[in-house]
């Protein structure tokens, strides 16, 4: 079974960026988490949608 949460570490790994980037596009809103029993929780549809946004965005730029 595939993963359906990530840990902020982890959603970091996967997207090639550091955990304090994570957090702060958590904060921003720009990625979607859950936070649970005192820890967060980053959800696989998240990490897809924000990585289908930023290809839009630069798609947008590139033209």
């Amino acid at each position: 079974m595939d993963r359906l949460f990530y840990r902020p570490r982890d959603a970091a790994t996967v997207l090639g960026m550091s955990r304090t980037v994570v957090f702060r596009l958590i904060k921003t809103g720009e990625l979607r988490s859950i936070k649970r029993d005192g820890y967060r929780l980053i959800p696989t549809a998240a990490l897809l949608d924000f990585a289908r946004a930023l290809e839009a965005n630069a798609q947008k730029e590139a033209v």
